[in-house]
Formats: structure tokens, C-alpha cells, sequence
């Protein structure tokens, strides 16, 4: 296991690179550490915000195609501006949300409920293993020779990223491929958790206030998942990326 940064020192020190914001100026990262994650809470401490998120699809559905939805496709034009196909490689919003109409996946706990706020607030938002982390978490455009530790055909496989390609990484390398496509392997979340990093991602036209709702959700849900669950939260953005808008804050509502 990596030395882990503690939480304020960590997210003091998370980055987007500033031809990530040259790429979209409207980019937003909130970023939120939580501690103090029981892993055997049951997941079905989701199971109602799993319901209102799968009747949340259906509803944007049944008035618009997916590719349609405001956030979705804001997100399909920003992997066009770095070359990816979004048809081809769908960001996590529009893959949950076209699943949740017949049903989310159940996985655990932490993964459930996140996909759940996901949905419901139309926001990609990924989760991953704290303690996994080798230093902080950057946003960047890749060299290409970045590993990415992920499966193929069932079996540990290594990939790179395309030259160019839009980031999560840490010391070791690549964490999410594809700014919120595919999650690697040696961050994500187990059975054995007790500290995840979550990171949410926004483009025009969701606001910084539906952001922070979306934070406040998902962590009011979080402080179910544990007996002195704490947390710390700082969102990163283009007018100011350096700014450490929250830090410690004591135990989730």
C-alpha cells in the first residue's frame, strides 16, 4: 500500500492542468475524501436512492434521447475536442443512465450509492480506493506512456493512453482513461474500503450549486456507511484551480 497523503493535505495538492482548461474553460472537479467507511454496510442502504434514480431515467428518457440530455451531450462535444468517439466510448453519465432505465448495476455499497447520484443529479461522478492513491490526484493531457492498469478478456492487462488523451492519474499512472470513462484497477473500490476519493464532473450548463447539492447528497447517504464518517471536499475550477474551498469539516450530515 502507497503513503497516503492525509485528506487536506491531498486535496491541496490535486491539480487539472491548464490545457485541460484551455480544452473546456467551463470544467469543474469537485473532489471529496471520505473517511471512516465501514465495508460491510449492507447496499441496501442505496436500495431507495437506486429507486429514485432508475424512475429519474426513465422519466428524462421518455421526454428526450439520451445523447440529447443537457450534461450528456455537453460531455459527448468535450471527448470530440480530445479526439475520443462518443459513440464509441461512452463518458460514465451517459452509460449509467442508459442502463438505469432497465435497472442500475448492484456492486456494493460505496459504487452503488454513487451511481445513484450520478443519475439523479446528471453528473459523471467516479469512486475510488483512497489508500490505493501513490501522491494526488492530477487531471491531465497524457503523453501516452502513462500505465493504466485494467482487464482484457478477463485477465490484468496494462494499457496507455492515447497522446493527448484527457486524464485522472496519480504518481504511478493513470486512474481514470478518458476523463470519466474506465476506472483502472488499482484504485477501485473493494470490499475492504474504509476511505474513498470521489470526484465529480461538471461542464456548462450544470452550475457550482448543483455540484455542492449533489456533494451534500451523496455524502449525507456516505454517513449511513460507517459509525464516524468524515469528510473533506474542495472543487477545482478554471477561475480559480488552486483554491482550497473546504477542508476537514467534521462528521457527514
Amino acid at each position: 500500500m502507497p503513503d497516503t497523503l492525509a485528506p487536506d493535505a491531498f486535496l491541496v495538492s490535486c491539480t487539472v492542468d491548464r490545457r485541460v482548461f484551455d480544452l473546456r474553460p467551463d470544467y469543474r472537479a469537485m473532489l471529496v475524501v471520505v473517511e471512516g467507511l465501514d465495508p460491510s454496510a449492507p447496499s441496501t442502504a442505496a436500495d431507495d436512492l437506486i429507486a429514485r434514480a432508475e424512475a429519474h431515467a426513465r422519466d428524462l428518457l421518455a421526454a428526450s434521447a439520451v445523447e440529447d440530455l443537457p450534461h450528456i451531450a455537453a460531455w459527448r462535444d468535450a471527448y470530440r475536442g480530445f479526439g475520443a468517439k462518443p459513440q464509441r466510448t461512452r463518458n460514465s453519465l451517459e452509460a449509467l443512465t442508459r442502463r438505469a432505465d432497465t435497472g442500475l448495476p448492484r456492486i456494493n455499497a460505496l459504487t452503488d450509492t454513487y451511481n445513484a447520484i450520478s443519475v439523479l443529479h446528471q453528473i459523471p461522478l467516479g469512486g475510488e480506493d483512497f489508500h490505493a492513491y501513490a501522491g494526488p490526484a492530477r487531471l491531465s493531457r497524457a503523453s501516452g506512456d502513462e500505465p493504466f492498469d485494467t482487464a482484457g478478456g478477463g485477465e490484468p492487462v496494462i494499457e496507455y493512453p492515447e497522446p493527448g488523451e484527457v486524464v485522472w492519474r496519480d504518481d504511478v499512472g493513470v486512474t481514470c482513461r478518458r476523463w470519466n470513462w474506465r476506472q483502472g484497477r488499482r484504485t477501485a473500490l473493494t470490499d475492504r474500503t474504509t476511505a474513498a476519493l470521489f470526484i465529480l464532473d461538471a461542464l456548462a450548463p450544470i452550475s457550482d450549486s448543483a455540484v455542492n447539492a449533489a456533494t451534500d447528497e451523496l455524502l449525507g447517504v456516505l454517513a449511513r456507511l460507517g459509525g464516524d464518517v468524515t469528510f473533506s471536499r474542495r472543487l477545482i475550477s478554471a477561475t480559480d484551480p488552486e483554491t482550497f474551498n473546504s477542508t476537514v469539516e467534521g462528521l457527514c450530515p
